[in-house]
């Protein structure tokens, strides 16, 4: 992604807010380590505790002769979907620096800028795992099947492993990516697959509706493990960061308690239709203050992954409409600036404020400016960057859409004619 230059709504705000979000793959080792000391130290605790005891000599406990036949919405969703659930194995070339030791550990080599946890060597002597993630079996077309995923977990590989669910290992080839998005789609061959989900509305959520989070968390070892969990949040407009840690926008994703951990990346968040709803992509680690966060995972909707894969499969690659401007939603700023700097009638309660207009772009060949505050778009009430960004990505490049907006306390209308992201503008602002 290229720093606050993505198509549409552009980041706001201060940058430590978002230190804690983490695409699920980056902690996948040290979330490893720590398991594993976990469960050392208890089973450890255990054996102390039982002291080697054998002075009860006559045993006579049973297991009870009672069957329980489990057939639950959960279980059937699971079972239609788990086997369209693969790992992702990102193969990069070796590094001439050793990866093995406290060398690897804190980042060394090829596998520091990739999410996923680490695995084993490949064959190929030429190729070694540097990360792995989970994906989704969502197309058979003719020779072909289609695999969507994170563009996190698949970003700088050299060639790609798919370990499919019954554990079998085939080849894949990246068809396209979108950074934007965190999106990935990948080729493999169609008699290699047996079972293909189904993406169910996005749209249609709730929050409080249980869904099931399926993927490889940690890695193949722990391949088609399912979590179960709420809706959380319906929308829920996040920072971005790129692999250097730079913000480059906002997201909007679904936010849900299933429990994501390093390796889900890619992996489908599932309604108990067995309808693929989301693709796991990121989760909170911990607040700006650093207090330590459990149950806070988020998910790109399905109605835009499809959108997205569309294009991918068609064009290799994902050209949006924008508007070339930086944004901070009027919810977020204080009512004192909201009458003193922006002007605005008290009956003015939603909307997005203009902070930065790009030079060359859209926003500023139409006469938006900085403190503008947009209300409607195309006929729709924006209340959010969430709500722009939902119009815009209805919309193609070349598009003329009309536009309400208050500068100075006064409504004001006009057009807009979309353009190309902003990632090819001058950074300037007006």
């Amino acid at each position: 992604m290229n720093n606050q230059t993505n198509g549409g709504p552009q980041p706001h705000g201060p940058k430590q807010s978002n230190r804690g979000l983490v695409k699920v793959g980056i902690v996948a080792l040290v979330a490893g380590l720590l398991g594993g000391g976990i469960a050392y130290g208890g089973a450890s605790a255990i054996n102390n505790a039982n002291g080697g005891d054998t002075s009860y000599k006559n045993g006579t406990t049973k297991v009870a002769n009672v069957t329980v036949k489990t057939n639950s919405d959960a279980t059937k969703a699971f079972s239609k979907v788990k086997n369209a659930v693969v790992s992702v194995v990102n193969l990069q070339k070796q590094s001439s620096n050793s990866e093995s030791g406290l060398y690897g550990i804190f980042g060394g080599g090829s596998s520091s800028n990739n999410s996923g946890s680490s695995s084993s060597s490949s064959s190929d002597n030429s190729l070694e795992a540097a990360s792995e993630g989970s994906g989704v079996v969502y197309k058979k077309s003719g020779n072909d099947a289609y695999i969507v995923t994170n563009n996190h977990v698949v970003s700088g590989s050299s060639a790609l492993e798919i370990i499919l669910s019954n554990g079998k290992k085939i080849s894949g080839k990246l068809v396209g990516t979108d950074s934007t998005t965190d999106l990935a789609v990948i080729r493999v061959k169609a008699d290699e697959v047996s079972t293909v989900a189904q993406f169910g509305d996005s749209t249609a959520i709730q929050a409080g509706q249980s869904v099931l989070a399926i993927g490889s968390p940690l890695g193949s070892q722990y391949a088609t493990s399912v979590t179960e969990g709420i809706i959380s949040a319906t929308k829920r407009t996040v920072p971005v960061e790129n692999e250097s840690g730079n913000q480059t926008g906002d997201a909007t994703v679904i936010q849900t308690d299933a429990a994501i951990n390093p390796g889900n990346s890619g992996g489908a968040l599932v309604n108990l239709a067995g309808q693929v709803i989301g693709i796991n992509s990121m989760k909170l680690a911990s607040s700006s203050s650093g207090t330590s966060v459990e149950g806070i995972g988020f998910a790109i909707p399905s109605n835009e992954v499809v959108s997205i894969i569309n294009q991918l499969i068609t064009n290799g690659k994902v050209v949006r409409p924008a508007l070339g401007v930086g944004l901070v939603d009027l919810s977020n700023v204080d009512s004192n600036s909201q009458s003193s700097t922006l002007k605005l009638p008290n009956s003015v309660t939603g909307g997005v404020v203009i902070m930065k207009v790009y030079s060359g772009s859209a926003a500023e060949k139409s006469g938006l400016k900085k403190y503008d505050v947009i209300t409607k778009m195309d006929g729709k009430k924006i209340t959010s960057q969430a709500d722009l960004r939902d119009v815009l990505y209805a919309h193609k490049i070349g598009d003329k859409v009309s536009v309400e907006y208050y500068r100075d306390g006064s409504l004001k209308t006009g057009t807009v004619t979309l353009s190309e992201s902003t990632s090819d503008l001058t950074n300037q602002t007006k």
